[in-house]
């Protein structure tokens, strides 16, 4: 086999390795063997031991780093639904307080229940909006009433008549 030659100069301006072609026949002469790299590495019985320590090591910690990842994963969850139900008790304990104030109580029981005092006149106004702000969907459609030019019914008819007796289907016309 044949084994490079000497290194080339590192500096470009000095001996054979100066100009761009020069460069290539070099590289191209430095070319490694890797049958001949392969060959040279030699294993000791305890670099054989120690290899096989770290793939057992490997093997044996990969499954154990997946469920740790996955745990701390699920622990991040559960944390989160703790907050979440803790915002929620706090808010449920805020109602609390002020279910407890009388004030409170009598607002609510006047605007849910409708309640009074005796001897108040409460006037409940169903209709509160002015005639000139409707909504465009309440406004009427059309003043005049528009007659169609058959009857449905019939068209009706004819139309699941045809639609029985039809050997094809033919696509809908717009």
């Amino acid at each position: 086999m044949d084994r490079p030659s000497a290194p080339s100069p590192r500096f470009p301006g000095s001996g054979s390795g100066g100009t761009p072609k020069n460069r290539r026949a070099d590289a191209a002469r430095k070319r490694v063997d890797v049958r001949d790299w392969v060959g040279g590495v030699r294993l000791s019985g305890f670099m054989g031991i120690m290899l096989g320590l770290v793939v057992l090591a490997a093997l044996v910690l990969v499954p154990t780093i997946g469920t740790y990842v996955e745990q701390r994963q699920q622990i991040a969850a559960l944390e989160h639904a703790v907050q979440a139900t803790e915002d929620e008790v706090d808010a449920l304990e805020a109602e609390r307080e002020q279910w407890r104030d009388e004030a409170y109580i009598t607002s609510q029981a006047r605007e849910r229940l409708y309640y009074m005092r005796p001897g108040e006149v409460v006037y409940l106004i169903a209709d509160d909006v002015p005639g000139g702000i409707l909504a465009p969907e309440a406004e009427p459609v059309s003043d005049d009433v528009e007659e169609a030019s058959t009857d449905w019914m019939t068209q009706f008819l004819r139309s699941l008549t045809e639609a029985g007796v039809a050997k094809t289907v033919a696509p809908p016309t717009e």
